[in-house]
């Protein structure tokens, strides 16, 4: 005859057995792995074409040889194109970095549009600021050179750069769940109509997946006008449209750079016509009769070796030297949704998703196209026409430039103004959508309700106790409820469907501190 003891132990059996078919604790995903989208000299995978495919990497090596070309390959750089100028221009005010003076010589230094790209320096941006895993997708190929300057005007637009190789390209991420950030640095290169439709496909889609967020970069940042900038902002803030503003998140201006320092010499300017820099390195026949002479015979061919002419123009040429580190500069401006990928990944790595990530001195950024003042950014945290709020880097004394905003671009926003708010919120839900993954074959009953209700709470309370939500004990930071009565009816369960409802309290950032100074003053 059973006795009680033995039906408890018979029960208590089948229940252990039962937990153990169900999935342990929850892992939280993460939550800064950007998919960049770009042109590329190759995309061959194993040997195969891998155009319009996301290829995960986990470093720079690892990317050339995907998408560069062979060890000892010399990656795609801009060509530039010197012109002298008969005259200086008249001083108008606008201190744009449109002229250079090169010793006595006044010259523009503009790059060939058909020549720039900013994927591969966006990539290693976000290697040196923190990222460690990527995906990259290749749109296509680099096109021909234009072979003229771009106009001395604010936009750049690259005719190589197409609508729809990018969103080919963006359409191919439609299954990547455990992308978490879309950075497309050369949607800036598209003229203005393409531009706006590449930015509004983006948030769209980034909207309906719900996995992700969009980084973009303002239009007009690569050579802002010191006076009518925020014209530039205007025009953004009104392509963005309506749709996903709480999944996107715009930065302002573009970052200069140290990356092509040291890497420029005189094969990239006119196409590696030496002679061209004869007028700026020697502007009349006994100037600089060496540097001159040292030209020609790069011209003819006699003098092969590239390294060796490089060096022997720096010590011959002062002029050639300022030249080399003007093309540096100008090669070395990139839009800074590669360096604000990686950052994400180093806060996120240091002091959690919960964390703002602002107040943080990029690696490898040298100075800014334009310097904001406390003014301009107020400009840029709140609009009260479009509320589309947008984060700037700013300049500052004794630190350098720093990355000073965090808020999405749907600045009227109560829940989802801020960027730690918003990407929590993806975490944890794809943190637990990815771990419910495996109950798909378990029964809905209150035996796995137990056991979700159980072990979400349980991945809750770690994030509580990590500062990642709010409230003084766990009760207050949140409440997971699932069950029949609760979150689900009858017809639910005879569908198999199984709801679960998580409430949230989750950390806001403190954006702004008042200090308050009082100074004494004599009476007198």
């Amino acid at each position: 005859m059973d006795t009680g003891d033995d039906r408890m132990n018979a029960t208590t059996g089948i229940r252990s057995r039962i937990d153990e078919s169900l999935p342990g604790g929850i892992v939280a995903v993460a939550a800064a792995i950007p998919a960049f989208i770009g042109y590329t000299a190759q995309a061959t995978l194993d040997g195969t074409d891998c155009t319009c495919v996301p290829v995960k990497i986990g470093s720079m090596a690892e990317f050339d040889a995907i998408f560069t070309g062979p060890p000892g390959t010399r990656p795609q750089a801009p060509r530039y194109r010197v012109t002298v100028l008969s005259s200086p221009p008249a001083d108008d005010g606008n201190d744009d970095d449109a002229v250079d003076a090169v010793g006595s010589v006044s010259c523009t230094v503009e790059p060939d549009p058909g020549t720039v790209y900013w994927l591969r320096d966006s990539v290693r941006m976000f290697f040196a600021n923190g990222g460690t895993e990527a995906r990259i997708v290749s749109a296509g190929r680099f096109g021909a050179a234009s072979g003229h300057a771009a106009a001395l005007v604010n936009a750049l637009v690259n005719p190589n750069v197409r609508l729809a190789d990018l969103q080919a390209a963006l359409a191919a991420l439609k299954t990547s769940t455990d992308v978490t950030l879309y950075v497309v640095p050369e949607a800036t290169l598209l003229p203005d109509a393409d531009a706006l439709a590449l930015i509004q496909a983006l948030l769209a889609q980034s909207a309906a997946l719900g996995t992700c967020l969009t980084l973009l970069d303002v239009k007009g940042g690569w050579r802002p006008d010191p006076r009518t900038w925020p014209q530039d902002i205007a025009a953004f803030r009104q392509s963005t449209g309506d749709i996903g503003l709480d999944t996107g998140a715009a930065y302002y201006p573009f970052l200069i750079t140290a990356l092509r320092s040291g890497t420029m010499d005189y094969t990239d300017f006119d196409g590696g016509d030496a002679r061209s820099l004869l007028p700026v390195l020697s502007p009349d026949a006994m100037s600089n009769p060496a540097a001159a002479q040292l030209l020609q015979a790069i011209a003819a061919g006699t003098a092969p070796d590239v390294a060796k002419n490089h060096q022997a123009l720096l010590i011959a040429s002062p002029a050639y030297a300022a030249l080399v580190a003007i093309v540096e500069r100008k090669a070395g401006t990139l839009p800074p949704s590669g360096a604000v990928a990686g950052i994400f990944a180093r806060v996120d790595a240091d002091a959690g998703v919960w964390t703002a990530p602002a107040n943080v001195v990029p690696a490898m950024v040298a100075d800014l196209t334009l310097r904001l003042d406390d003014q301009d950014q107020a400009g840029l945290n709140v609009d009260p026409v479009s509320g589309k709020s947008i984060d700037a880097f700013r300049l500052f004394v004794g630190r350098g430039v720093v990355l000073w905003g965090a808020r999405t671009l749907d600045g009227n926003s109560q829940d989802w103004r801020y960027l730690p708010v918003r990407r929590t919120a993806i975490m944890v839900e794809q943190s637990i959508r990815a771990w419910l993954g495996a109950l798909v074959f378990a029964a809905n009953d209150a035996n796995t309700w137990g056991h979700v209700q159980g072990a979400i709470e349980q991945f809750l309370t770690g994030l509580w106790q990590a500062g990642g939500l709010q409230g003084a004990k766990a009760s207050d930071a949140f409440a997971v409820q699932v069950g029949l009565g609760t979150t689900m009816t009858a017809d639910d369960l005879l569908n198999g469907v199984l709801r679960i409802h998580v409430l949230l309290a989750i950390t806001h950032p403190a954006e702004f501190l008042v200090i308050a100074i009082e100074q004494p003053l004599a009476i007198g």
